[in-house]
């Protein structure tokens, strides 16, 4: 599933007239990027959520002789796309998963990629790390950042997040002390079992949201995984010396652009 919903605010002006997904790098819009990255680590069925400019993301796909949609037939070779509609409504992240269950369930487990994420991450090597009981396994990296998921030392299970700058954290549990966990820097790339959509309706019924709700329910993974992983095992996988953009605001699309020239993109 590539998370294609953003309005991608700190792109402006770029963003006044079409999404953070077609936001061109070396010539091609980010989606494209993402997209065929997954597509030449042998991923061959794809969701991609919309909702701002989302008619411009559907003729995109739309005109990708590569790809396939709904409603078009599968054919070999190409990548078939299904559409998670979210123009009622921008659901956030663990929303737009939950909200994109009949595309996911029963698929055994699947893979979440931020469209606006470069990286030379191995996808093949990343879905080899995979525990065979993980709930959610997360790509993780050392990195300079504020923002850090806190990981137990051994095992590498979830246990919390921490904000450096704010002094901000939470943990699971009590027991949790942040000093004594791994800090690392997640990704925007995880791997989840499809089991996450059954208890990520029973967290947003906890929550108080409605899940019969046509538009959706809105709310976030990492809030999702904070609660979940109290009770299940969400690990972290770290990508050693990970070459990683996060394309989201306008002084990175530079360095997207070497970034890209570098991998041959």
């Amino acid at each position: 599933m590539i998370f294609a919903a953003g309005l991608g605010t700190r792109l402006k002006p770029l963003t006044d007239a079409l999404p953070k997904a077609l936001v061109p790098v070396c010539g091609k819009p980010l989606i494209e990027h993402v997209a065929r990255k997954l597509f030449v680590s042998g991923i061959k069925e794809a969701v991609v959520n919309i909702h701002y400019f989302a008619d411009k993301i559907e003729q995109w796909i739309e005109a990708q002789e590569w790809l396939t949609s709904d409603g078009a037939e599968v054919e070999n070779g190409k990548m078939h796309v299904s559409i998670s509609d979210e123009r009622a409504r921008l659901l956030e992240t663990g929303g737009a998963v939950l909200h994109a269950r009949r595309h996911l369930e029963g698929c055994g487990s699947f893979l979440i990629h931020n469209v606006d994420i470069l990286s030379d991450c191995d996808i093949q090597w990343f879905a080899s790390k995979v525990r065979s009981d993980a709930l959610a396994t997360l790509l993780v990296s050392k990195r300079t950042t504020s923002r850090f998921l806190l990981f137990s030392p051994e095992e590498m299970r979830l246990v919390g997040w921490m904000n450096t700058d704010t002094g901000d954290f939470k943990v699971v549990s009590d027991n949790v002390v942040p000093a004594e966990c791994r800090k690392l820097a997640f990704s925007g790339i995880h791997i989840l079992s499809d089991k996450v959509l059954a208890l990520m309706e029973e967290y947003a019924k906890s929550r108080g949201l409605d899940t019969e709700d046509p538009d959706g329910a809105r709310f976030a993974i990492m809030n999702f995984y904070m609660w979940a992983a109290a009770r299940y095992p969400i690990y972290g996988v770290e990508a050693e010396n990970l070459e990683f953009i996060d394309v989201g605001k306008l002084e990175a699309l530079k360095p997207a652009e070497e970034f890209v020239k570098c991998h041959g993109g």
